[in-house]
């Protein structure tokens, strides 16, 4: 290590750090080319700010335990945590001197998830963003981090969206007739209750439509068909409801086609084309939003006879018929009638934003202002100015001088919809802000990354009127508003948007495992493995439970089919609740769970590097450098059928260039090996059993899944790290730097007395410097 010859930075480095560098490190990070990338023979000392990055790299790596390797002479763990101690106050003194707290981009466009949200709870409306914005795209693991541009490709899409949006708010005729179909999935099994629909039905489809405007909508339900076009499963008549809101709309009834039967074929039956043609109706539909279900009256259950053991899943006419039959899709077309008479107009109900409403023409000015500044202080995020208001009243009067009151008001949210301060966050610098020194931000731009961060949407009435009153950066206030921030429904964010993004959930939809291979798998499985990961993630929030549970717990949340997936007995019926578990159940934390077994997994296998790596990405924070361009991929088909994987593998460690890596990756794959690549539970593997040993990067021998825990429970400082990381990644739209490491270990010591709960650490971050300040443009 580079001596220093500035007297008082020499003496800020700890006299046996240097000895430990060279005892167990210049063997390997020296200043030859074999050196990793990382010379620790020529570095200078921990208070030096040039070589910060670095130093933090060593502490990544030695709070791990992946350094030195387990082949290498091994430190005492007092003597490890010492010289982590040494260098982490060494550099965190020195961060004191000069507060850094990384700069966020000046404009942050709202994702597409965002944007959904915010114009839920701006209007009131649920809107399905996927039919007018493409998806975001991914760094750092979140979608939220490049969204500091407008591509012209997008302008359109959001002109388009704000004129949709602005006449379903205002339930215009100008918007023609709807139509949109709600479509099941074609694995979907439909032989229980859903979860939503009334007690005594089974399958079918539930959903929540925005009717536009009121009037009649016509309802076309279609069943579904195999290959061959033909009805599956219509043996006998079935019942069919439609229903709004919970209440029935219209009953059915289906009788089975010509050919379709057991008995002999009478030719009065209709036939396989046009079996459903009756089910349609159209039904009176008031504004707003609304629950639409189809679903079959549930008779006695039926057992099909097969040859082969039978199956959970219910959903392909040669593997696993259908015991009855099935809806395809749910049309909903309307309105299909004339504009309302004005008397109509007065009985029908409209959106809560649009108060007052004018009695007469004398007074459509004044609460068109009202309504138009109201919306637009809540959709802008801030206070208004003079120039706000004139430009959003010169709007509406330039469409209200030709189409009256509410086709001003159309326009005018049309125009606040394609706002620069609506479609982006924008945090600006002020004119005070002095080079390359730290500056508070208002409490305005606080009240929309404390939103955005919790909520994925806007600040509410309490945020804004906060930020008005400049009170939100007290840290007090800070603290109270967290906790009724996470206690309210919206904040389900954290657990799906958050949490899907960093545990990969959102991979699950696209999950197709072989059928061949894993024929018991379908959609209900594949949304039962996300619900669960959800629920797990939002009980340890809501509980502010130790960060150990997301390891080691001993419950889950489990609804019948997962848990008759899981080989769980005594949980009956379609909701999730939570089960304790034991021990001979193979279940509990977050590594057990289908959907992380699942999406690290393959069609046809199970990976251990994938898995393994995704230990490492997302709990360790040490991932892997990708695979160098020429190494080959493996080449299953020369290997016997039999081969493990670990044998199929082995080619990969023995090569050189990929032994440095399979090193930590393989044994933590290896020790989950044990769940098949749809997270059963099994002993054997090609009729082998299954080896699950391996040596952890801090030499740990683990032998099982419980062992592998244990050992990450050794670091559970290392997993509140990586957590931290990711949600303050997720929480300013950028990735971690080298400066963000001394405010991450001040969250982490604030945290550490409780056992770091997820509640706890996501208050702190909220607190710290890097979430309430920002570096400006240097």
């Amino acid at each position: 290590m580079a001596q220093q010859h500035d007297g008082s930075q020499s003496k800020a480095v700890p006299a046996n750090l240097e000895d430990f560098v060279d005892h167990h490190c210049v063997t390997c990070h020296d200043d030859s080319s074999a050196n990793h990338g990382v010379d620790l023979l020529h570095i200078a000392p921990p208070s030096n700010p040039a070589s910060r990055v670095t130093w933090e790299k060593v502490i990544r790596k030695l709070s791990a335990g992946q350094m030195p390797p387990p082949d290498a002479d091994q430190p005492s763990p007092a003597l490890l945590k010492d010289t982590i101690d040494q260098i982490t106050t060494v550099m965190d003194q020195a961060a004191s001197r000069h507060l850094e707290v990384g700069r966020t981009s000046t404009f942050r466009r709202l994702t597409r998830y965002e944007y959904q949200n915010v114009i839920r709870d701006l209007f009131g409306i649920q809107v399905d963003t996927t039919r007018f914005l493409p998806a975001d795209e991914i760094s750092h693991g979140f979608d939220n981090v490049t969204v500091d541009e407008l591509p012209p490709s997008l302008v359109q899409r959001y002109v388009t969206a704000a004129q949709r949006i602005s006449r379903m708010v205002m339930q215009s005729d100008a918007g023609g007739i709807d139509a949109k179909t709600i479509r099941t999935p074609p694995d979907q099994t439909q032989e229980e209750h859903v979860e939503g629909l009334p007690l005594g039905t089974r399958g079918g489809i539930i959903t929540e439509h925005y009717f536009s405007r009121p009037g009649k909508y016509e309802f076309t339900i279609r069943l579904t068909r195999d290959r061959n076009e033909h009805v599956e499963g219509l043996r006998k008549p079935h019942d069919i409801e439609l229903l709004i809101d919970g209440s029935l709309a219209k009953s059915f009834r289906v009788y089975p086609p010509r050919g379709g039967g057991s008995e002999q074929d009478d030719y009065t039956k209709p036939s396989h084309e046009n079996v459903d043609q009756h089910l349609q109706v159209t039904i009176p539909v008031e504004a707003g939003t609304h629950r639409v279900g189809v679903t079959f009256i549930k008779s006695p259950s039926l057992l099909l006879e097969t040859k082969r053991q039978p199956l959970d899943v219910h959903y392909n006419m040669y593997r696993h018929p259908r015991l009855g039959p099935a809806i395809f899709e749910v049309s909903i077309t309307g309105p299909l009638r004339e504009e309302l008479s004005e008397d109509e107009r007065k009985t029908t109900s409209r959106n809560p934003v649009l108060t007052p409403w004018p009695n007469d023409p004398t007074e459509n000015e004044i609460c068109a202002k009202k309504i138009l500044t109201g919306l637009m202080e809540k959709a802008l995020r801030r206070s208004l100015s003079a120039e706000d208001q004139q430009k959003v009243m010169k709007k509406y009067k330039t469409a209200a001088a030709d189409g009256g009151f509410e086709a001003g008001i159309e326009f005018a949210i049309s125009y606040l919809l394609i706002h620069p301060d609506f479609l982006f966050r924008i945090e600006r610098d002020p004119v005070e802000a002095a080079p390359n020194h730290a500056y508070s931000i208002s409490d305005t731009e606080l009240a929309s990354r404390l939103s955005f961060f919790l909520w994925s949407s806007l600040p509410d009435s309490t945020l804004l009127e906060l930020a008005r009153e400049k009170q939100l950066h007290k840290p007090s206030i800070l603290r109270k508003q967290v906790r009724r921030m996470l206690s309210d429904p919206k904040s389900a964010a954290i657990s799906q948007n958050f949490a899907d993004q960093w545990l990969y959930l959102r991979n699950i939809d696209s999950l197709n495992p072989d059928a061949r291979r894993y024929p018991n798998f379908d959609n209900n499985l594949r949304q039962a493995f996300k619900k669960e990961t959800q629920l797990f993630i939002a009980n340890l929030i809501e509980k502010n439970l130790p960060l150990s549970q997301l390891i080691d717990a001993d419950y889950t949340f489990l609804n019948e089919r997962l848990a008759k997936h899981y080989g769980i007995s005594g949980v009956f019926g379609s909701h999730f609740r939570m089960v304790p578990l034991k021990a001979e159940n193979h279940r509990g934390g977050l590594l057990r769970h289908g959907s992380i077994l699942s999406v690290t997994s393959y069609a046809h296998r199970t990976s251990p590097v994938l898995r393994g790596k995704w230990v490492l990405e997302n709990l360790i924070g040490t991932p892997p450098p990708p695979p160098p361009p020429d190494v080959p991929v493996l080449d299953e088909n020369s290997l016997v059928q039999t081969a493990s994987i670990r044998e199929q593998l082995k080619q990969h460690r023995e090569a050189e260039t990929c032994a440095t890596c399979h090193r930590l990756i393989d044994p933590i794959g290896f020790a989950m090996q044990k769940y098949d690549a749809i997270g059963r539970w099994r002993e054997l593997d090609s009729e082998l059993p299954v080896d699950s040993s391996g040596v952890l990067p801090d030499g740990t021998v683990v032998t099982s899944m419980e062992q592998l825990e244990q050992g990450l429970l050794k670091h559970t400082d290392v997993l509140a790290r990586t957590l931290t990381e990711k949600l303050i990644t997720y929480a300013l739209g950028r990735g971690i730097e080298a400066t963000d490491a001394t405010h991450v270990r001040q969250i982490i010591e604030n945290t550490a007395q409780d056992g770091y709960p997820i509640s706890s650490l996501i208050q702190e971050i909220v607190l710290s410097p890097l979430f309430r300040m920002r570096m400006p443009e240097s």
